[in-house]
C-alpha cells in the first residue's frame, strides 16, 4: 500500500549531520511540525494553518504549525510540539492527546532558511488512530475515527486563522490530484466537488545569490470542516477571514494557497515518503543547508537583531520583489 511505504520510507529516512544548529544563537533556531494523518481511504493528509492577519510576519500566509526556540536546551521537535500547542491546540503530552490518536515522530529533514534568516527544522509525524475496540458481537473492529472526523474539529485555532489539511501526496503533482469517489459515486461526481482554479503555478527566483524555485499550490478545502478561532471577549472575532463559501455542515469550499518555505518542505517531504519526483521543475537539493552554512561562514548567523532593525539582505530583496513582481500577476500572496 502506498501509504505504508511512505510512512516506513520517513521511519527510515535520516537527514545529513547539521553541526551548525549546536553552534546557533537561540535568535536563529526554530522548527516546524508537518503533522501527517490518514484519511478514511487510507491516503496521507498533512495539517496546515493560515496566520493570523494580526501577526507581524506573514500574516495571511499558509504555515506548518512552528516557531522559535524558547531555550538552547529544547530539540526542534520539542519547539514544534509546544508551538502546535501555542498555535492549534494541539496537546504537547500525548497521554492528553483524546482516545485513540496518538502521535509519533517520524524523522527530521534539512534544515531550511526563513527569509527572516531564521533557521528551521522541520518536524514530520504522524498522527496514529490506535485499533478500536472490537464490539459485543462482532467479529470485527469498530471503525477508528480519522483526524478529519475528530480530532482535527476538536483543535483551538489560537494563533491562526484557519487549521485545514491538503492531500500529502499532491505536493508532487503539477494539477489536482483526484481521489477516489466514495462508495457508489462516479468519477465525475468527485471532479465537480472540486472548487475552481488550478492546483500548482511557480517560478524561479535568487535567493542569496543561489537558484530557489518558489512552488505555489492552491489546496481545495472542498467539503472540509476548518476549524477558526473561537468568539473572544466582547463578543468579536479575535481574526478576520476572507469570505469563503460554506454549505450547511459548516464545510468550505475554496481553497488555500500554500507558498514559499512551506510549500517547499511539503515538496521535499513527499519526495522522501513517496520516492518520485515531483512533475515540475525543483531544487535537486533537500532544504537549505549549504547556503546556511556558506551565510554563517561569512558571519551571518551571529545573534540574531531586532527585525525592525535588521537591513533586509541584497539576496532577500531580490527574492521578495521577484515574488510581488509575480504575485501582482497571479494574484495574492513566503517564506516563515
Amino acid at each position: 500500500m502506498r501509504t505504508k511505504a511512505a510512512i516506513a520510507r520517513l521511519r527510515a529516512y535520516r537527514p545529513p549531520p547539521f553541526p551548525l544548529w549546536d553552534r546557533l544563537p537561540l535568535s536563529r533556531r526554530a522548527a516546524v511540525l508537518l503533522l501527517l494523518y490518514a484519511d478514511r481511504r487510507g491516503d496521507l493528509r498533512a495539517v496546515i494553518t493560515m496566520r493570523a492577519a494580526s501577526l507581524r510576519s506573514f500574516s495571511g500566509h499558509a504555515a506548518l504549525p512552528g516557531g522559535k526556540a524558547d531555550t538552547l536546551d529544547e530539540t526542534p521537535y520539542q519547539i514544534a510540539r509546544r508551538e502546535a500547542w501555542e498555535e492549534i491546540g494541539l496537546p504537547m503530552d500525548d497521554t492528553k492527546l483524546p482516545a485513540p490518536f496518538r502521535i509519533e515522530h517520524l524523522c527530521y529533514l534539512p534544515m531550511n532558511l526563513a527569509r527572516t534568516e531564521l533557521v528551521v527544522r522541520p518536524c514530520v509525524a504522524l498522527l496514529h488512530t490506535a485499533e478500536a475496540p472490537i464490539p459485543l458481537g462482532s467479529a470485527s473492529p469498530a471503525p477508528s475515527p480519522t483526524a478529519e472526523e475528530s480530532l482535527i474539529p476538536r483543535l483551538d485555532a489560537k494563533e491562526v486563522a484557519a487549521v485545514f489539511s491538503a492531500p500529502f501526496h499532491g505536493f508532487l503533482k503539477s494539477t489536482d490530484e483526484q481521489p477516489s469517489p466514495p462508495p457508489g459515486a462516479k468519477q465525475q461526481q468527485q471532479q465537480k466537488q472540486l472548487p475552481p482554479g488550478h492546483w500548482y503555478e511557480g517560478h524561479w527566483t535568487q535567493w542569496h545569490d543561489k537558484p530557489w524555485r518558489v512552488h505555489f499550490f492552491y489546496v481545495p478545502v472542498t467539503n472540509q470542516r476548518v476549524v477558526k478561532p473561537k468568539v473572544r471577549e466582547g463578543g468579536l472575532a479575535a481574526l478576520s477571514e476572507d469570505e469563503s463559501e460554506a454549505g450547511e455542515d459548516g464545510a468550505e469550499s475554496r481553497r488555500y494557497k500554500v507558498w514559499g518555505m512551506t510549500a517547499r518542505i511539503l515538496v521535499d517531504a513527499a519526495t522522501i515518503a513517496y520516492g518520485e519526483e515531483p512533475e515540475f521543475e525543483h531544487n535537486t537539493h533537500f532544504g537549505d543547508e549549504a547556503l546556511i552554512e556558506a551565510l554563517a561562514k561569512q558571519g551571518r548567523m551571529g545573534e540574531k537583531k531586532r527585525q525592525e532593525s535588521a537591513p533586509m539582505s541584497q539576496g532577500s530583496k531580490r527574492a521578495t520583489e521577484a515574488v510581488k513582481g509575480f504575485e501582482g500577476k497571479k494574484g495574492e500572496g513566503s517564506k516563515m
